[in-house]
């Protein structure tokens, strides 16, 4: 690999300080946008893909996609991602609500607020406990769905301008919560100033973003893709929450989305001391090399790598006349699918629980997406699990495809079978 020529400035500038960027951590081509999932009557028509690289600022060593789109061309009101689809999420949300409860004393006469709320998954267990609560989403799908749980949604992008309007409207929280969001906003600093606008002056936010470090520990490759504009690292959202006024005060790790970190935050001059795990997590970061430009060149190998080893099993199995299907249609699928350039030829179909995309395609590739049943009529030798993360919930789910004596292949970090 030609890391001199890889490595080559492009123009681009990190979208928090401004550094040019020259580390790249992984090219993986061109791609369609990964929830865009190819309704029936669409499949003849030409398909837009877009560079899909990331780059590292070797400045404040946040990691960046390119602004290829502009966010409101992916979160479109067909946006196909709902949340309570899954129950293994459903669970983490209640999970987090109780332990908020109890961990900053939330009563009725709290506020919450939640920024991109989705279709209502946590707000509602926070409505149920009696505690105040608004959420804020930009796709007017999952939006119409937390509104008909009886929540209070605003269908607007989380900047600072709307965050001092909301605030003057009279929400100004004592817990703001933002899942997997931080990561899917091109306008990082405008984003985290409209959260310290609607934060009172000893009021917590919560942040969980995928974390940059487990995503490379274990070679999550499909996690890249158009909607993630910022890979995150404890060493780089310290520098981007304190230009905001803010700061990390506390961290958990968590196995979400193949392992996430969740930050606490308040503002810098409240009364709240750092806790103990801020210095193990950067510990642990620096140890890995988060702050040392050839780590990050030294991963584009592990990633094909990883690749090739899904290639080679796949292409053992249909040598031996074996069926083989997917289950799940996420985000991360599209970038496998089209990275390793997966195709019918490999798997026959790939199922999913969301209504919205059965009977559509994946996007490039143009593998079906049918209901989980088939899986059932069909009796496929094996089902490679997209959404790996999940894998537990879906291997109990699908536990009838060991009768017929079927197995599993999970893709990441080296693809393997499973019973």
């Amino acid at each position: 690999m030609d890391t001199a020529a890889s490595d080559r400035p492009n123009g681009a500038t990190c979208r928090h300080c401004g550094t040019p960027l020259g580390i790249v951590l992984a090219d993986l081509g061109h791609s369609p946008v990964a929830n865009d999932m190819i309704p029936a009557d669409r499949l003849d028509e030409p398909e837009a893909t877009y560079p899909l690289a990331v780059r590292v600022c070797g400045n404040c060593w946040l990691a960046q996609a390119g602004d290829v789109l502009p966010a409101d061309a992916i979160f479109r009101a067909d946006y196909t991602y709902f949340s309570s689809h899954s129950t293994t999420w459903l669970a983490h949300a209640k999970a987090y609500v109780d332990m908020a409860i109890e961990r900053f004393g939330l009563t009725g006469d709290s506020k919450v607020v939640e920024v991109a709320c989705n279709d209502g998954y946590l707000l509602q267990y926070v409505k149920q406990a009696g505690i105040p609560c608004f959420g804020v989403e930009p796709t007017a799908g999952p939006a119409q769905a937390a509104r008909e749980l009886g929540l209070d949604v605003d269908i607007e992008f989380m900047t600072e301008e709307y965050g001092k309007s909301l605030a003057a409207r009279g929400w100004q929280a004592d817990l703001v919560t933002a899942n997997n969001v931080l990561a899917h906003v091109p306008d990082i600093n405008d984003f985290v100033r409209g959260i310290a606008a609607i934060l009172k002056p000893e009021g917590v936010a919560t942040f969980e973003v995928q974390h940059l470090l487990r995503l490379m520990q274990g070679r999550q490759f499909d996690t890249i893709y158009h909607e993630h504009f910022s890979y995150l690292s404890l060493i780089a959202a310290e520098r981007l929450f304190d230009a905001a006024g803010l700061r990390v005060f506390a961290v958990d790790n968590l196995p979400t989305h193949g392992g996430s970190v969740r930050f606490f935050v308040c503002r810098k001059e409240a009364e709240r001391p750092n806790e103990i795990s801020l210095d193990a997590m950067r510990a642990e970061e620096l140890e890995y090399g988060l702050d040392k430009a050839e780590t990050y060149r030294a991963w584009r190998v592990d990633i094909l790598d990883t690749k090739f080893a899904l290639l080679e099993l796949l292409l053992d199995l249909k040598k031996q006349g074996k069926t083989i299907v997917g289950y799940g249609a996420p985000a991360k699928g599209v970038t496998l699918l089209n990275y390793c350039g997966i195709d019918s030829d490999f798997i026959d179909y790939t199922v999913d629980r969301a209504p919205s995309k059965k009977g559509c395609h994946f996007p490039g590739v143009g593998v079906p997406i049918l209901d989980p049943g088939e899986i059932l009529n069909t009796q496929p030798d094996y089902v490679l699990i997209l959404p790996w993360n999940l894998k537990d919930e879906i291997k109990d789910q699908m536990a009838a495809v060991r009768d017929w004596g079927g197995k599993f292949i999970i893709p990441v970090p080296m693809a393997k079978i499973e019973d």
